[in-house]
């Protein structure tokens, strides 16, 4: 039996080989492998070239790339006609390969990466070997995960000399194979269109591969299946990324209320605290005190509060710790916590606890930029994601009556805040803290009457946001009635004229941004 092995990650590969020689096969091996396995493992290894009787050329770009090699591999063992071809042409069978690639995507990760470097690590050998040795799975065994090494080195010994895996051992080996060669490509296939047009609309193929980290209890519902997933090779940080540092197992839709506060904070530059229920902030405040704005959200609305997940975008004080104490809350993010804070936070036993860093795509042209993705039955909605720059100085003041700086103020937070919200999204905002909004309802009419019932006696005074434009002037009329005095909101109604003379009628300033943030 003969093994061929080209590897770039060495884990492992010296204890394997000695097993794989131990059990009576032959090794076969390339440059680097052949190096290590021979000077640093001390096993007898046999080089490619020889094996071909054709040198290694073009820097070592064609090594495997050969007769003998592939029809060694994809010969199939129950066809007298491949095996009598075989013989006339002097090929003996490879019955394992053993193999990983160039590291493409980290060398596309790197800020400086040159295009140069990036070709240079796309690998055109070791795809063609271990695809090869997948489609002839009856046949050959291909390893590509080191932590495959152990079990396949047993299973070899124990029915050495013949090394027999079972047919649905070498059919989970062969599908392991085949997805690392689709994660390498799918990746070399971002970066490529994403160094040709990095300020292009959205490509015309959008390949996705997504490795499995871990499973959830259950998906929104104790029937449903869940698992967290994040790309091959793709962004890192986010909150798929993020470090859990104390508390139960994650659920599903704690992931999702935990990205909506992380989302939702991220977008001020301001120190920010949101607390997220069903994916809606219900509280939300900007301060230089964390604290503060921790207890101005909070207070936002207290019974949504109750079992919500709180999000800042600055390290968690202590202070910020102790005034979350006396509330229930599933989780906690932030980017840190002060050591004090992490110990306070800790004694709550079902609190779970993330520190969660900035979304990284990696280096220019890196094929990783960030897309929205959501699925609809028999397909998927793409699209770039809201990150657009605001620039509140463009905005046109609609009414008779310009904001007062105060007002500014608040209107630049609320149109902040409202984007997270899903539609049709109102929110009533003062002194940069959420005190009422309405989501995800119907109409527009609704969302401003929930506002007022959340804000209470603190409406009076508030600027209002609206995710997108009114369409008609009741909204106005209920606004003012709940003692609004600036409105922010896109513009464009065919119907502009009567709801900017209904504010003037009422003294509210009004701007328009001549942006919509819908969010369904």
């Amino acid at each position: 039996m003969r093994a061929l092995i080209s590897v770039y990650d060495k884990s492992g590969i010296v204890e394997f080989g000695r097993r794989l020689a131990a059990a009576g096969m032959e090794l076969i091996s390339t440059g680097g492998t052949h190096q290590t396995l021979s000077q640093e493992g001390g096993l007898p290894v046999r080089q490619v070239s020889e094996v071909t009787g054709s040198p290694e050329i073009l820097e070592g770009r064609v090594k495997t790339l050969h007769p003998v090699i592939h029809g060694g591999l994809l010969a199939r063992r129950d066809s007298p006609e491949h095996l009598a071809e075989l013989e006339k042409h002097g090929i003996e069978p490879i019955d394992l390969v053993v193999g990983n690639l160039y590291p493409f995507a980290a060398t596309i990760s790197k800020p400086d990466v040159t295009l140069a470097d990036a070709l240079e690590n796309i690998d055109i050998g070791g795809p063609t070997m271990l695809r090869a040795a997948a489609k002839n799975f009856p046949s050959v065994a291909v390893v590509v995960d080191p932590a495959d090494y152990d079990w396949v080195a047993e299973k070899i010994a124990a029915n050495a000399p013949s090394g027999a895996l079972t047919m649905e051992e070498r059919r989970h080996l062969a599908a392991k194979a085949f997805r690392h060669v689709a994660e390498y490509d799918a990746t070399v296939a971002g970066y490529l269109t994403g160094a040709a047009a990095e300020t292009a609309a959205l490509p015309e193929q959008l390949s996705l591969t997504l490795n499995q980290v871990n499973t959830l209890r259950y998906g929104e519902n104790p029937h449903q299946q869940g698992a967290l997933y994040v790309p091959a090779g793709g962004v890192s940080g986010g909150i798929a990324h993020a470090r859990q540092l104390h508390g139960r197992e994650l659920s599903f839709n704690n992931l999702m209320d935990a990205d909506a506060a992380w989302r939702t904070v991220s977008d001020f530059d301001r120190p920010a605290a949101v607390v997220i229920k069903h994916a809606n902030p219900c509280g939300l405040s900007s301060n230089d005190d964390l604290a503060q704005a921790y207890r101005q959200a909070y207070e936002g609305d207290t019974v949504s509060a109750f079992g919500g997940i709180v999000g800042y975008n600055r390290t968690v004080t202590a202070a910020a710790a102790e005034a979350m104490s006396p509330v229930f809350y599933e989780v906690v993010v932030a980017p840190d916590y002060e050591p004090a804070a992490l110990e306070l936070l800790k004694t709550k036993r079902n609190l779970r606890i993330l520190a969660v860093a900035a979304v990284d795509t990696g280096g220019a042209g890196s094929g990783k930029a960030a897309l929205d993705v959501r699925p609809i039955t028999g397909g998927m909605l793409v699209q770039t994601p809201d990150a657009l720059a605001e620039e509140p100085s463009a905005w046109k003041t609609a009414t008779d009556r310009a904001p007062t700086e105060a007002e500014m103020d608040d209107l630049v937070f609320s149109w902040t805040a409202v984007k997270h919200i899903k539609s049709n999204a109102i929110v009533f905002a003062k002194n940069r803290t959420l005190v009422g909004m309405g989501a995800g309802q119907p109409n527009r009419v609704v969302s401003v009457h929930l506002s007022e019932r959340i804000a209470g006696d603190q409406a009076p005074g508030c600027v209002l946001a609206s995710d997108a434009f009114f369409p008609f002037p009741d909204n106005i009329e209920l606004a003012a009635a709940a003692g609004i005095t600036a409105i922010v909101q896109p513009g464009g109604s065919i119907r502009d004229d009567e709801v900017i003379e209904a504010a003037n009628r009422h003294g509210i300033a009004m701007v328009f941004t001549g942006v919509r943030h819908f969010r369904h």
